[in-house]
């Protein structure tokens, strides 16, 4: 460990860094650390008075985490319906992981035993997206549908990450105040607009300061990771074997860093860029405008040349899209049982269908063509839900706990969704100057952001020492953008990049050969070829799997936001 350099207040940071990354990863190194703090803390007062900035607790830094306490009770009792079949249990963490015998908060897990409890593995962790989206649900929608192999090798798990869903769900907007929100914002938002957005995200915020604010500092996925270890050991499982899809793929990153001894078999899914995600938000959010745009603007382009394959817009699809979005801001549809849909819901509702691929374009061609004719059963004229909002609060939490959001200056937040909505023309603008809703719309809400972020991940997700993550990106991905797997992938010292040639979110659950080269690492140890490229996306023709109705069982309708199915390749 380094000692003071020529510049007390950033050797001190050094050091207090290193201490910090040396006992996240071996709790055993605790006594040589504190002796090398010793030789660097009596510097330290003066030196941070100078500097005017307050001085940090080194002891807070560097305590241990929760799983040096020792592995927190897990008894399984059989699941209630809908989940017959499955076992359900509590765990209870630590609220604040600097604190391990502090106050503690209660997690949902769920699994189902191995099919073939002879050749039994281990557990398998499956992590959906979101952030947001139930793991408990994940493992229950999507059981059925994973490989043999896996479901006869391991133990399939899942838990609601803290603030999610069974595991203290966040309370911010109640759903009439989040339904008001969607029904006045706008898919051509107009004069206005950023100030609008602006006092949507305040009154946001301040909602969830009064509904949350005790659990706002602890959500973010530093602390989900840590969660996550506690959960291993619960299992008796002495490495994480773990697939994670979308925001998956950061929590097992953050884990991978934070313990990359700790990790046997590890497969990334539509994966984050964890560097830009957490510290150039900005750099971040952008692409996903842009990948959201171009996987949308394919579509179009395919419906232009489709022929009668493609029922909407009448040869120029893209104009058709945009007086569609401007007819329905003028006069919404009433959708019964549901309220109304004006060009903001169809933008919503595009945003979510596009993640599913080439299979549901047609089906997507005709959902525009009934909103045309302002048919209330169109699936992207289906205002947002109850369950909707149950997803999309955390989906804002947890990212503005997550992300290093610089404070508004007054001009950077409105310069970058004048550009988002700029270079991203189709969806980009009702996004950008919407109601805090899904990942890339976020910056309104968390540059003001009323909590402490004390549970944001501190680390270069290197991983140094990891087994072999499998990294897999979707060329045509609209919701994380292939190029923030390659970054991931080169982030991590030890990962293969897998690539799927295609359009849509993910790759598992729709092309055989990802999926295939998932299962024979997370079963075998074999890790796929850095490089491997597989090119067998089913087209416009082929089955369907969705991202993400609002209850659960059944088969789920393109556009769904509150639902995340992996599905099986055709």
């Amino acid at each position: 460990m380094a000692v003071l350099s020529s510049s007390p207040v950033a050797g001190l940071r050094a050091v207090l860094r290193s201490a910090a990354r040396a006992v996240r990863r071996t709790p055993a190194s605790v006594p040589a650390v504190l002796a090398a703090l010793a030789l660097a803390v009596p510097a330290a007062p003066a030196a941070f008075a100078a500097s005017g900035g307050p001085l940090p607790d080194p002891i807070a830094l560097v305590r241990p985490p929760a799983a040096v306490v020792g592995a927190p009770a897990l008894t399984w009792t059989p699941c209630p319906a809908p989940q017959t079949g499955f076992e359900c249990g509590t765990v209870r963490v630590p609220r604040d992981h600097r604190n391990p015998l502090g106050p503690t908060m209660p997690l949902a897990v769920i699994r189902k035993p191995a099919a073939d409890p002879a050749h039994r593995m281990g557990t398998l962790v499956l992590q959906p997206g979101g952030p947001g989206g139930s793991g408990v649900d994940f493992v229950v929608d999507n059981y059925a549908d994973l490989p043999s192999q896996l479901r006869d090798r391991f133990d399939v798990f899942g838990f609601d990450m803290r603030g999610v869903a069974r595991s203290g769900a966040l309370r911010c907007w109640d759903d009439t105040r989040y339904a008001r929100a969607v029904t006045e914002a706008l898919g051509h938002p107009g004069d206005g607009a950023f100030d609008r957005a602006v006092g949507e995200a305040a009154d946001f915020d301040a909602a969830c300061q009064a509904g949350s604010g005790d659990l706002l500092p602890y959500v973010g996925t530093d602390f989900a990771a840590r969660d996550l270890d506690l959960l291993r050991a619960a299992l008796g499982e002495r490495q994480l074997t773990f697939y994670g899809r979308s925001f998956g793929t950061y929590l097992g990153a953050v884990y991978a860093d934070l313990f990359p001894d700790r990790v046997r078999a590890m497969a990334l899914d539509g994966a984050y860029d964890p560097v830009a995600y957490a510290d150039r938000p900005y750099s971040y959010d952008l692409p996903q405008y842009l990948a959201l745009d171009g996987a949308f603007g394919r579509f179009l382009d395919w419906c232009a040349d489709a022929g009668a394959a493609c029922p909407f817009g009448g040869g120029d699809p893209r104009g058709a899209f945009d007086r569609l979005l401007g007819a329905l801001d003028a006069d919404p549809v009433v959708v019964p049982g549901r309220g109304t849909a004006n060009g903001y819901t169809v933008v919503y509702r595009v945003m979510f269908t596009v993640n599913s691929g080439r299979a549901d374009w047609p089906s997507l061609a005709d959902a525009l063509a009934r909103a045309e004719r302002r048919d209330p059963a169109s699936f992207v004229l289906r205002p947002p839900s109850s369950a909707s909002y149950a997803f999309l609060t955390p989906n804002v939490v947890v990212e503005c706990a997550d992300r290093d959001y610089p404070a508004d200056d007054g001009y950077t937040l409105a310069a970058h969704l004048r550009t988002a909505s700029e270079r991203a023309p189709l969806l980009g603008p009702a996004m950008a100057y919407g109601p805090p809703t899904y990942d890339h719309n976020h910056a309104t809400a968390c540059t003001r952001w009323p909590a402490e972020r004390l549970s944001r991940h501190e680390g270069d997700y290197s991983a140094a020492g990891s087994a072999p993550i499998v990294v897999l990106g979707t060329t045509g991905d609209p919701d994380t953008p292939y190029q923030d797997a390659v970054a991931l992938s080169r982030t991590l010292d030890n990962a293969r990049l897998v690539t799927f040639d295609a359009e849509g979110h993910t790759a598992f659950g729709r092309s055989h050969c990802a999926q295939a080269a998932v299962v024979r690492y997370l079963v075998d140890l074999i890790p796929p070829d850095d490089g491997l490229v597989c090119a067998d996306e089913p087209d416009t023709s082929g089955q369907r799997s969705t991202f993400g109705p609002d209850t659960h069982g059944g088969a789920a309708e393109p556009g769904d936001d509150t639902r995340e199915l992996i599905g099986t390749p055709s």
